[in-house]
Parts: C-alpha cells; sequence; structure tokens
C-alpha cells in the first residue's frame, strides 16, 4: 500500500461521525448497514449520514450495492486488511512483537 492511500483513508476516519459509521458498518461486516439503519443506530440526521457515507465511499473503506430500493454499505475488507498491514508492516523491528500484557506503562512528560 501507498502512503498517500493510506493517508485518504485515515483522513476519512479523522472525523467522529464517520469513525462510528464505519466501525458499525465493520461490525456487520458482509451483511452490510442500509442509511437507514445507520440513523436508527446512531441518531445522525439523514443530509449528514449521506456526506459522511459518501467521504467513506470516496476513500474506499466502504463498498456501495443497491439492492431494489435500498443501498447496501459494507466494509471494504480488503482495504481494511491492506490497512492493517500497512501499519504492522515494521512493527517491533521485525520481530515477533510481545504479548499486550508484557508491555510496562510508560509516564510520559
Amino acid at each position: 500500500m501507498k502512503n498517500g492511500s493510506a493517508i485518504t483513508a485515515f483522513l476519512a476516519l479523522g472525523q467522529e461521525s464517520r469513525l462510528n459509521v464505519f466501525r458499525l458498518i465493520v461490525q456487520r461486516g458482509d451483511v452490510g448497514l442500509t442509511p437507514g439503519e445507520i440513523i436508527e443506530k446512531l441518531g445522525i440526521p439523514n443530509a449528514t449520514l449521506s456526506f459522511h457515507l459518501k467521504e467513506l465511499v470516496s476513500a474506499n473503506l466502504l463498498l456501495v450495492e443497491r439492492q431494489s430500493r435500498n443501498l447496501i454499505y459494507r466494509p471494504n475488507a480488503k482495504l481494511v486488511e491492506q490497512l492493517s498491514t500497512f501499519l504492522l508492516e515494521n512493527c517491533c523491528g521485525g520481530q515477533p512483537c510481545l504479548p499486550f500484557k508484557s508491555f510496562k506503562k510508560v509516564k510520559v512528560k
């Protein structure tokens, strides 16, 4: 994955409502959600949701499919996997990472 693609995705997720919408859709996986279901769960006004969905689709984070009169939004699993790999590519200097519980809390001044 190139830096530009990762930056586009992360910028799209850098807004709280969009992040909440994306996380909700990811939880549903391949089943996806309609805008009406998202509005019901998150209470986002229709026009606002439409704007956020457009941004997430534009960043290639969501896939959209028309099923009769409904639009179904699903996560782009391939891109999510690529983003995860991109972030962890150089983790721990190429060595296996320590289990989470092994990390000690460090005070930051």
